[in-house]
């Protein structure tokens, strides 16, 4: 639903201003403000969005609570929304797990999967539907000749779908569990979305298909702010699908202006983090490639890397060890500046949970998604379309780098490195979006079918400018990426200036 400005992303967007706006107004005891942000927000006697007002405004509480940082209480928690605050307004408060929460009172209790018969069936003469049912569930309704479908044979094959003439027979599934490639979602007792965090990898998918925006993830956007405002020199590395998101006017150059505005020390492009990575990872691939492992899997997409690691342990050293750009880039801004902390912003919910990790702490103090970005833009009235540009602009990043962002741009960025370092060297590639499809493909690659290959997953259908974080449609995003990567100064990821700090970097 990028791009469509629902009720959800409404909502979700007073949410995130609130939560900077109680940062950056620090006259306000947060304890009392956040009493209070409920009722602003829903005001009335009668419910905006659902039935019941003090509903909506306990499922705004708890939302209020997780884009603090602050852990989601159920409904029978008796306990006010300002329980446990002050560790919101600790330094570097980390996400804490789970990063992704279903508030479980504002879940619909969706079936998990049912097979209809809808008003448009039109009692035909042939009924094909009861024909091939392999378990006689349909049957004749002999008033009227419509088909019915008894739920306790039905086995939700959905070939009675297939062959309906008036596509009078549908398949629905919960949005969250379908979306989720891990098959992580599942009923509780109630009814209700549960999530196994042993198979969750938090890449978010759940989160921007739920219509009942019952399911969201915590948010560093109150820490941020109170580190700029300590005076902390706080950079900014903002991912290339960042075109677009903040309007169609934002310029690069602009967005650096507004984010100096804001307070923030720089802004860096996490471009040059790609543009390093993908140099990494072709030199890995050269030297592991098929002498040490079968084949290589790109590491950029922490979802992925996740998934495979969980699913497939067996071929855990076949996941690139290469530093993701995220990580690169926060490495080369602490090299050159001493004491300096680093928001990385982007599309992507499961960069909050890469930085959570033990080994990519010390590079990465905050995560924040673009939309928790507009969220502050908007509680400091910034007009971002109309600032005068920032001449720097961003980075000298490549084309290859910046188009990271888009499904196949990784294994493109890091074939092109090969193919400028190795000329004689044959490299094949595959590549899934989704994390069904990323599933089918390392499944094949362990059938022994991707031998030699270099392999791309993207959690996300349509790359990272479909990350859970994002606010535009994604076919527009990979075109804003790919007429912004067509103007970089280079083409290939190593031919800038900062290939000559890799070996700095990681050793």
């Amino acid at each position: 639903m990028r791009g469509v400005e629902t009720r959800i992303q409404e909502i979700r967007h007073r949410i995130f201003r609130e939560a900077a706006r109680m940062a950056y107004h620090t006259e306000w005891p947060i304890d009392k403000r956040i009493e209070e942000l409920p009722y602003k927000i829903i005001p009335g006697e009668v419910g905006n969005f659902r039935n019941d007002v003090f509903l909506e405004r306990a499922i705004v509480g708890e939302r209020l609570r997780l884009a603090m940082g602050l852990p989601y209480r159920g409904a029978g928690d008796p306990a006010p929304v300002s329980d446990g605050i002050e560790a919101a307004d600790r330094p570097e408060t980390y996400y804490t797990p789970p990063l992704i929460n279903v508030i479980k009172f504002a879940c619909n209790a969706c079936a998990e999967k049912r097979v209809m018969v809808t008003d448009g069936c039109q009692g035909c003469l042939a009924h094909p539907c009861v024909e091939v049912c392999p378990k006689d569930a349909v049957s004749l309704d002999r008033t009227n000749g419509k088909s019915r479908i008894d739920p306790e044979k039905c086995i939700k094959c959905g070939q009675c779908a297939k062959v309906c003439s008036y596509n009078a027979i549908i398949i629905q599934e919960r949005p969250c569990a379908a979306a989720c490639g891990m098959d992580a979602i599942h009923s509780d007792e109630n009814g209700k979305a549960d999530i196994d965090y042993d198979k969750c990898v938090s890449c978010g998918m759940c989160l921007v298909n739920c219509p009942f925006g019952a399911i969201a993830d915590k948010s560093q956007i109150f820490q941020v702010i109170r580190a700029i405002q300590t005076g902390e020199r706080v950079y900014a590395a903002v991912a290339p699908a960042f075109v677009g998101q903040f309007g169609p006017k934002v310029t690069p150059g602009k967005l650096r202006a507004a984010m100096k505005q804001l307070g923030f020390a720089d802004v860096f492009e996490v471009a040059i983090g790609a543009d390093l990575c993908a140099v990494q990872e072709a030199e890995d691939f050269i030297k592991e490639v098929p002498e040490h492992i079968p084949f290589m899997a790109t590491s950029c997409c922490p979802a992925w890397s996740v998934m495979a690691k969980k699913l497939f342990p067996e071929y855990a050293d076949c996941v690139s060890m290469a530093l993701t750009p995220m990580t690169l880039t926060a490495r080369l801004i602490k090299k050159q500046h001493e004491k300096a902390k680093v928001v990385f912003i982007g599309p992507c919910a499961a960069k909050k949970l890469e930085a959570m990790r033990r080994s990519v702490r010390s590079e990465v103090d905050f995560v924040l998604t673009f939309e928790e970005m507009a969220g502050i833009f908007d509680a400091r009235h910034v007009d971002i379309e109309n600032m005068e540009e920032d001449p720097d602009g961003v980075n000298d990043a490549s084309a290859d780098g910046r188009n990271f962002a888009v499904a196949g741009g990784v294994a493109k960025s890091v074939v092109n490195v090969i193919k400028e370092r190795y000329p004689d060297k044959e490299i094949k590639v595959a590549n899934a979006e989704g994390l069904k499809e990323c599933r089918k493909l390392l499944a094949m690659a362990k059938a022994g079918k991707y031998n030699g290959y270099l392999l791309e997953g993207m959690a996300c259908p349509g790359g990272c400018v479909a990350g859970a974080g994002t606010m535009q449609p994604i076919k527009k995003s990979q075109a804003a990426v790919g007429l912004y990567a067509s103007k970089a100064g280079h083409k290939t990821s190593d031919g800038t200036e900062y290939v000559k700090e890799l070996e700095k970097l990681v050793e």
